[in-house]
């Protein structure tokens, strides 16, 4: 029998990446299954946004928007000069990602955004980054070495969104070498490693708007924060 409850549908953008399967070697929208399984797993349908053919009327049909992590931000985007270290941007994707943004606020649709999410949300809504974070924090402990997630235990704002889900602090699989440096004018910050860097950031003025640094998807046993993106949504599914 098939149920005639709707799901939440929650919104994922994509990669567009030079990929190799088989016999083919083509451009095509990819994403980990990592974000499936968890958006699955909290009783959401994900539907994948790719960097092209950008609508913002899509939010109309989502009950909830994930912004995926990926590659460095284009410093362009905050006025800044291209540190040595960031060699890897997609200025098509940054565009898609900040229109989905600014749409999802504006119509005020549960947003979950996940590491470079976090910094594409803070540049969103005016805010720079600090693109080499060794810079500022003498250490790469938040990207240990190519392809291993680092571990990072964070401090948690109470009375907040974040606070309600995780406590007082929790601990975190991290894979990234940038982060927030200027926090955008609404954006209030609502976790940190023990290093001063931001973890955690909220828009305020909605009910679920959030930033993580960290990549919660890359833990399977904990789905807190793809379980509230997924309730937050069923709230506003019909």
């Amino acid at each position: 029998m098939v149920s005639n409850v709707s799901k939440p549908r929650i919104g994922i953008t994509t990669y567009l990446e030079p990929t190799i399967w088989g016999v083919w070697e083509r451009d095509a929208s990819l994403l980990p299954r990592v974000y499936l399984d968890a958006v699955v797993a909290a009783g959401g349908v994900p539907l994948l946004l790719p960097p092209v053919g950008t609508d913002p009327t899509v939010l109309e049909l989502l009950d909830g928007l994930i912004i995926a992590g990926g590659c460095d931000v284009d410093p362009s985007s905050y006025d800044a000069e291209p540190h040595p270290e960031t060699v890897d941007t997609r200025p098509g994707r940054d565009e898609h990602e900040a229109i989905l943004i600014r749409a999802a606020l504006s119509a005020d649709v549960p947003l979950l955004a996940i590491c470079r999410g976090l910094q594409m949300l803070n540049v969103t809504l005016g805010g720079t980054l600090q693109q080499h974070l060794p810079d500022a924090v003498a250490h790469d402990e938040h990207r240990p070495s190519p392809a291993v997630f680092g571990q990072t235990e964070v401090k948690v704002e109470p009375e907040t969104l974040t606070g309600r889900l995780f406590g007082d602090r929790t601990t975190v699989p991290c894979y990234h070498h940038q982060a927030i440096d200027v926090v955008a004018p609404t954006l209030q910050v609502t976790a940190r490693a023990g290093d001063g860097t931001v973890e955690a950031a909220e828009v305020t003025g909605h009910d679920f708007a959030l930033g993580v640094q960290w990549h919660p998807e890359e833990n399977p046993d904990d789905l807190r924060l793809f379980t509230a993106l997924v309730e937050a949504g069923r709230r506003t599914t019909p």
